[in-house]
């Protein structure tokens, strides 16, 4: 009788609206978004309230939020979507087996590598197409959770592990110390860590994915973070810091290689080991995988490690 009840009350199109109008926080822009009246958009909610026999939004003054059942709802709803989405790729597949979308969320540090692997995989299966998000760890996995990517590439620690994720080693990479080509710490012959703390450094948020292990490296030589003058999670802020010349900054140790860098960034002749982390595909346990994204995460594999 339940599953009779969803079926006949619980339309797609009502979820789809409860997702804007949590995502927008105001019935009037998801009124707009949806081409909706504020009336209708109101009816599907009470239509879906009254089915499910909880309340889905708290209304005030300052607008909408989900409830604690109105989450509950549209993290299933999200998985709904995902599937349905992945059923349209695999109608796809059956005509074009090598055609489809994957949607890669990666770190700035690690667009190098991506870029290597799409530019190669393009080459081979010229209708696969691809949407990447660039941002912080923290954030992709949030996104990748919610069904919004397919896989994110990113530097993985054991701490990060959880029981809804799947972590594949791709390469092992360690951080530097960076700086333009003209930085006077590069001319001379020998230097540690701590002849750096009197330079101008630029560095991640300490709370940060990045910065945290950043931190450690300097707990681990007994330093404090040395005086930081800009801090930000943007590596792409960090590099036209470094181009003038004075900054310092702690990055993976590949960026150095990226075709992009190669003619001005270097790397102190400092050796962190213990910074060295595993780059990782991370997708979600239990979802199916579709062509394009198994094309991809084995292009990844065989990637040219040096990129």
């Amino acid at each position: 009788m339940w599953d009779d009840r969803i079926g006949r009350r619980l339309r797609l199109k009502d979820l789809h609206t409860l997702q804007v109008v949590a995502e927008t926080g105001s019935m009037a822009r998801a009124s707009r978004q949806l081409a909706l009246s504020q009336p209708a958009i109101s009816k599907a909610i009470a239509d879906m309230e009254h089915t499910v026999g909880a309340t889905l939004l708290d209304r005030s003054a300052r607008g909408v939020e989900l409830t604690a059942s109105g989450r509950l709802l549209i993290n299933r709803s999200r998985t709904i979507f995902d599937e349905l989405r992945e059923g349209m790729e695999d109608i796809r597949r059956v005509s074009d087996p090598v055609r489809g979308e994957v949607r890669v969320g990666t770190t700035e540090p690690i667009t190098g590598f991506v870029a290597e692997v799409i530019g190669q995989l393009s080459l081979a299966y010229p209708r696969i197409t691809y949407q990447v998000s660039v941002s912080d760890t923290t954030t992709l996995v949030r996104e990748l959770r919610e069904r919004a990517l397919d896989v994110v590439v990113t530097r993985w620690t054991a701490d990060s592990a959880a029981d809804d994720l799947a972590a594949e080693v791709l390469l092992k990479a360690p951080l530097a110390v960076l700086a333009d080509r003209h930085h006077p710490l590069l001319k001379r012959k020998s230097v540690s860590l701590a002849d750096t703390m009197d330079q101008a450094w630029t560095l991640s948020p300490p709370d940060s994915f990045l910065g945290r292990v950043v931190v450690d490296v300097f707990q681990r030589r007994k330093l404090p973070l040395p005086p930081t003058i800009v801090t930000t999670l943007s590596v792409h802020m960090r590099l036209n810091l470094l181009a003038s010349g004075r900054f310092l900054t702690m990055l993976p140790e590949r960026m150095v290689r990226q075709r992009a860098n190669r003619a001005w960034l270097r790397a102190l002749d400092i050796d962190l080991p213990e910074s060295r982390g595993t780059i990782a595909s991370i997708t979600v346990k239990k979802r199916n995988v579709g062509g394009a994204l198994k094309l991809f995460q084995q292009a990844c594999r065989d990637a040219d490690r040096d990129v």
